[in-house]
């Protein structure tokens, strides 16, 4: 993997999404950057990410489960 690609999977790997106006969640720009196999590994580090982060959370939660969370409870 190139330093470009990791690059592009570090920042597709980021709990982060923007938002349109409507309140809809947007796939990181990055994602539209990498091919085939820089997909599978984004999805596969990403699975990783959020495992440790819900080890390390008191209630088990990812990043992920605690944003969807946090608009749920708004």
């Amino acid at each position: 993997m190139t330093a470009e690609e990791a690059l592009l999977v570090e920042q597709v790997t980021s709990a982060h999404r923007e938002r349109g106006g409507d309140g809809s969640i947007h796939a990181h720009r990055a994602w539209f950057d990498l091919d085939e196999t820089g997909r599978l590994a984004a999805f596969d580090a990403t699975v990783e990410l959020r495992r440790l982060e819900a080890a390390l959370h008191p209630r088990g939660e990812s990043a992920t489960v605690a944003a969807v969370l946090a608009r749920l409870t708004r």
